[in-house]
């Protein structure tokens, strides 16, 4: 079945094109969640959240984007929302390799091969939630200016800017140290 007759069916509240969609989309969702909170049962929440949301105005999404991908900002929505509503720290990520790209230059910058990654997500996770919200989605999301803007709410130029400040405290706190103090 076609995923546009999926959604079709959908929209006419057909119960088993609903489990179909979930079914389809439930554990990459929940992977999404997850990066954003420590949590299983909050991540489990948050997924049935999302989808309660995106069943209840499936009649907005025009398919400009996939559906995985509406499904997505939903829930990376949902997730934040969760982490305002618990001022909690992010959750420690998925290991992946960090690639921090300059938004003004587009030079790459990596990582000391000497920083653990624990080291790297205790760094991303001690900036303020504006610097650490915009290089989750940018860096291990991989959303670019104009979705963070809509995710978050603020433009694409501060997108910009959190993510220059971010990158650079980032690097700040991930100078190698020699003997307890940096160099």
């Amino acid at each position: 079945m076609f995923q546009v007759d999926i959604i079709e069916k959908c929209k006419r509240n057909n119960r088993k094109a609903q489990v179909q969609l979930y079914n389809q989309y439930c554990n990459g969702m929940y992977i999404v969640a997850h990066r954003f909170v420590k949590n299983d049962a909050e991540a489990e929440d948050i997924v049935q959240e999302s989808f309660i949301k995106a069943f209840s105005k499936l009649e907005q999404y025009n398919a400009e984007v996939t559906f995985g991908a509406w499904l997505k900002r939903i829930v990376i929505n949902k997730s934040i929302d969760a982490l305002k509503a618990k001022k909690a720290r992010l959750v420690e990520l998925d290991e992946v390799h960090l690639k921090i790209v300059d938004a003004d230059f587009n030079d790459e910058w990596l990582v000391d091969d000497a920083i653990t990654f624990s080291e790297v997500t205790n760094a991303i996770n001690s900036l303020t939630d504006k610097y650490k919200f915009v290089l989750m989605l940018y860096l291990i999301e991989g959303f670019d200016h104009q979705e963070i803007s809509e995710i978050l709410k603020i433009s694409e130029a501060a997108s910009r800017t959190q993510l220059s400040r971010g990158k650079q405290k980032l690097q700040q706190l991930l100078i190698p140290k020699h003997y307890g103090a940096r160099y």
